[in-house]
């Protein structure tokens, strides 16, 4: 586009600046007049949006879009379509725009206000300005969406809302051109671009994801159940903490929640909290205590079988805790009709209060960055005493100024995760060959039996873990519920609910046949259908999954002999793919979080799986827009959650130097450079009088019991800086700053000599874990922290064969590798030391027990260290997490034996591994454009063919593998 000048204002509609989980919709009709030919659609017609938070983006009906990518919101991005084969000229064409505010932050967006920005522009490419056809102003058309339910529950501290959407309330015909909108209000301008709070618009920096179908391959099961009759999911969080809806921080408090149970007669229920990991604590009715041993479930699940008294009954729990999420999951079973009213409110409920109160806080702190500087003794009597007297309605007058309404926004209509995880009763029924149809594309509609008394539920696998919005099509009564529940991983008696996450959708059918797509991202290998409130049989039409990831080509291949190995390569590619957004995730279920450290491994499978680079790039420059949090780079961006993990940032600075290493992009180096020298700088002033860094933070490197305090001294951080200093010293070079790479050259000295001063143990031969914050030296040694100080060339001489015997052989009472993740760096070690068939072994072996396990994409965790777990039968949180994909990356570099051997893989060296294997062969993407091709196979026991295919621009060594004879196929392309 000639002209990028933007003209178009932001606008919102409503009163409030900043409302909570708010679906609002804008449209504008107009003609698109074509003087010359009016029967050709516009020339190079583009429109640019951006919203805050989300949007979905149709015209004329059809739809376009969604995005944005995640901003900084002092740094908004916007998207641009190419639409003219869209638009109609000569005719009236609609823009309708989909968009959903969240009103709170989470892990991956920071609360700045509702707004919309769209502008509609074309011109020939000869000309040296566009046109613009349309922008955003006060005559867009704009109304609250009133099908969204603006109370459902907080899908996680990480995320936004899960969905709760009454089809009969709001139809799905305001996309069209035909829609009648004249009742609508009329948009109002926030601003032209660069209002605040989006001082700044870059233009998207990705290209716009991938999305297609996917269909399911079976109906699992088939149940009629009955589960709670009252649910909900109170935000005790926001109620109790005053503006902690503009953070993710942790936060504390002290105080309770209450409400009367009402009954006409003596009552059996059962009261229930299907999530009690937060927000549960004593819990009393009507002044009598409920010990644990009341209560039945495996936690975090807690169940307790109680009598309600003719009346009002008092209900008393005591939400204390520190916490992110902050949410009351609270049930009820009952044959009888029980009311819920708002105690102790003798004076009026305020206008839009619940049945709930809180009493409380006593007391409130926000956690920033884990300088938990004032900590709050839960075990203060100064609150306890309250559930007696509350319980006992005596002497309330000293709390009065405590008790408040819970404003109903804060208190879900249902809880969907609660119905879906609990059952009274659960009948297996026999599944009707019909019934499949459901999953079958083009197929007859699968029927959906309905049992008297009962809600039907069905299981649906999709038969592997996938990643994107939700799409179904069915025919059924208007007031049907379908309740939606998306979960990674079950067994014939077994299913891992996602406890902290609600990964759930709450649809109310209008009359008739209907088709709606999610606009909520979600992860999932397993979907949850019951129906509930169905009269007469729903017919499925169809269930599917748009998928939804970074578009990238499958050019990276890996086969071998091992078809274990060709297994465990296949699910680390999928998860791989699966966590590329608009950023690299974690997780596409938990999550979905651009974790600093976690995206540095990531980026290096990427690499050789599917070589594109703007996402790295896009990565790498999110972080610095942390600064004004902290100048030690927070660990996931951008994030409510202000958080430092000192290792992800020293990983965010050595994946700069890999992308450049990759890229041969020295512009890039320095770009990046003043951003890792700012960072640095202030970290070196954490180093103590021994020289050694001593900081207070999230000190992580591993989820196993190593010693990792979040304050004092800890080698494995200690050891990452030292590489870090190093790299800055590198990118120094390439920046033209002498100065800073002479000063990062004796920093990194330095550390190193404190580190083998001060955390060497004699006695044990190895480096100890830490020194606490008191002095006292750590008496646990781990792998981990031998791994790292061998990687990060820390260990030298003596201590570097110390070392090397340790990468084989650890001593019994060194705590053990506990993540993939870590195994990363273990796989790196014993590839620097030469040990490439342990590598293959290790992954056999854990990799493998995820095969066993029917695992379709990588596991967060090994099933090592039960303290982790909640249920025994809970082999990892998060079934697919793409910080452990390593097995793509080191099956390539190391069996395959591709590596670049100079910048910008500009030559490479061919170097196979056998392991043991007979054949292996596979490619790897170069970084700019074309591929590697190896294979090799035994033809004896000590003689190898090795067969490359590579482009005429790349030197290629290729080299025999020691103790080998070899036959050499070499083919150049151009």
């Amino acid at each position: 586009m000639a002209n990028n000048g933007w003209k178009a204002s932001w606008i919102w509609g409503g009163e409030a600046i900043s409302p909570r989980n708010e679906w609002r919709c804008f449209r504008k009709s107009f003609v698109v007049d074509q003087s010359n030919d009016r029967t050709a659609p516009p020339s190079n017609t583009t429109l640019r949006i951006s919203a805050d938070s989300r949007y979905v983006l149709y015209i004329n009906g059809k739809h376009v879009g969604r995005g944005p990518v995640r901003s900084w919101t002092v740094e908004q991005f916007y998207d641009v379509y190419e639409v003219g084969h869209l638009l109609v000229p000569g005719q009236v064409n609609t823009i309708a725009v989909l968009v959903l505010h969240f009103g709170v932050s989470t892990f991956y967006y920071l609360r700045g206000r509702g707004g919309l920005l769209v502008q509609l522009d074309s011109g020939n490419e000869s000309e040296t300005e566009s046109k613009m056809l349309l922008a955003t102003d006060e005559t867009w058309n704009t109304s609250v969406h009133e099908g969204y339910h603006t109370r459902s529950p907080r899908m996680s501290c990480q995320q936004g809302f899960s969905e709760y959407v009454d089809a009969g309330l709001w139809g799905e015909d305001w996309i069209e051109t035909a829609f009648q909108d004249a009742r609508w209000e009329k948009s109002k301008i926030i601003g032209p671009v660069g209002t605040g709070p989006w001082t700044t618009l870059l233009e998207r920096d990705i290209p716009l994801l991938a999305e297609y179908p996917v269909y399911p391959s079976r109906i699992l099961t088939l149940n009629s159940v009955q589960s709670f009759t009252y649910s909900t999911a109170i935000d005790i969080r926001n109620q109790m903490v005053e503006d902690s809806e503009n953070h993710a921080n942790v936060v504390g408090f002290t105080g309770y929640a209450a409400t009367l149970l009402c009954v006409r007669e003596e009552t059996e229920i059962i009261l229930g909290f299907p999530n009690a990991g937060e927000c549960v604590g004593a819990v009393s009715l009507n002044g009598v205590k409920l010990g644990e041993e009341r209560f039945t479930g495996v936690l975090p699940e807690r169940y307790a079988a109680v009598t309600l008294s003719r009346g009002d009954n008092l209900l008393l729990i005591d939400v204390s805790g520190g916490m992110h999420t902050g949410k009351l999951h609270l049930g009820i079973f009952s044959e009888a009709p029980v009311e819920l009213r708002a105690p102790l409110m003798e004076a009026g409920e305020p206008e839009g209060a619940s049945a709930f109160i809180t009493i409380g806080p006593f007391d409130s702190t926000v956690y920033l960055d884990h300088q938990h500087s004032r900590e709050i003794d839960f075990e203060d009597q100064q609150y306890k005493e309250v559930i007696d007297k509350v319980a006992a309605m005596d002497d309330l007058a000293a709390y009065s100024s405590y008790i408040r309404a819970i404003d109903e926004r804060f208190v879900s209509e249902a809880d969907v995760l609660g119905l879906s995880i609990w059952k009274k009763e659960s009948i297996s029924r026999t599944i009707p060959a019909a019934l499949h149809n459901a999953v079958i594309p083009n197929a007859s509609a699968g029927v959906i039996p309905v049992y008297p008394g009962f809600d039907t539920e069905i299981v649906i696998d999709f038969s592997k873990e996938l990643t994107g919005y939700l799409s179904f099509e069915i025919e059924a009564e208007a007031g049907t519920i379908l309740d939606f529940y998306g979960f990674e991983y079950m067994t014939e008696d077994y299913r891992q609910d996602t406890f902290g996450l609600d990964n759930t959708l709450r649809y109310v059918c209008r009359e008739g046949r209907q088709r709606y797509v999610s606009p909520v991202r979600r992860g999932l290998r397993y979907l949850m259908l019951t129906v509930r409130n169905a009269v007469k049989p729903v017919r499925l039409i169809n269930v599917h999954y748009m998928a939804n990831h970074y578009p990238v080509a499958e050019i990276g291949k890996f086969q071998c002999s091992d078809p274990l190995l060709n297994d465990i390569w296949e699910i680390s590619r999928h998860t791989t793919k699966l966590c590329m957004e608009d950023t690299f995730v974690d997780c596409p279920a938990y999550e979905q979080v651009f974790w600093v450290g976690d995206s540095r491994n990531e980026a290096l499978v990427s690499n050789y799986l599917f070589g594109v680079n703007d996402i790295v790039k896009r990565c790498l420059r999110l972080v610095p827009g942390s600064k004004d949090q902290t100048p030690l780079y927070a660990d996931q961006v951008p994030s409510g959650w202000s958080s430092v993990i000192p290792n992800w940032t020293f990983f965010w600075a050595i994946a700069c130097r890999e992308y450049v290493e990759q890229t041969a992009d020295l512009d890039f180096a320095k770009e990046m450079y003043p951003h890792i020298r700012f960072t640095l700088e202030h970290y070196l002033k954490e180093i103590n009088e021994d020289g050694l860094l001593a900081i207070k933070g999230w000190n992580l490197l591993d989820w196993s019991p190593i010693d990792q305090p979040n304050d004092g001294i800890v080698t494995h951080q200690n050891c990452f800086l030292v590489k870090t200093l190093r790299v800055a010293s590198e990118m120094a070079v390439f920046s033209g700053d002498a100065e800073g790479q002479r000063k990062f050259t004796q920093a990194a000295d330095d550390l190193l000599a404190a580190i083998n001063a001060h955390l060497w143990s004699e006695e044990q031969s190895a480096y100890l874990d830490c020194i606490h914050v008191d002095s006292r030296r750590s008496d646990i040694f781990s792998v981990q922290t031998q791994v790292v100080a061998y990687l990060t060339g820390v260990a030298q001489g003596g201590r570097r064969s110390v070392m090397e015997r340790y990468l084989l052989d650890s001593p019994a009472h060194f705590v053990q590798i506990g993540s993939p993740f870590m195994s990363f760096f273990y796989y790196e070690a014993l590839s620097e030391s030469g040990q490439v068939p342990t590598i293959v072994d290790d992954i056999r072996h854990n990799y493998g027990q995820m095969i066993e396990h029917d695992a379709t994409t990588c596991w967060e965790m090994y099933p090592n260290f039960t303290e982790n777990r909640a249920n025994p039968n809970m082999l990892t949180r998060s079934h697919c997490h793409a910080w452990s994909s390593a097995p793509a990356y080191f099956l390539g570099r190391e069996v395959l034996g591709i590596r670049s051997a100079a910048i910008g893989w500009s030559e490479v060296d061919i170097m196979p591994n056998p392991c043991g294997l007979a054949w292996a062969k596979g490619s790897v993407p170069l970084s700019d454009s074309g591929q590697i091709d190896v294979s090799w196979k035994l033809l004896a026991e000590q003689v190898i063919e090795i067969s490359v295919q590579y482009p005429d621009s790349v030197k290629v060594n290729i080299k025999i593998p020691e103790g080998y004879q070899g036959i050499i196929r070499e083919k150049k392309s151009v």
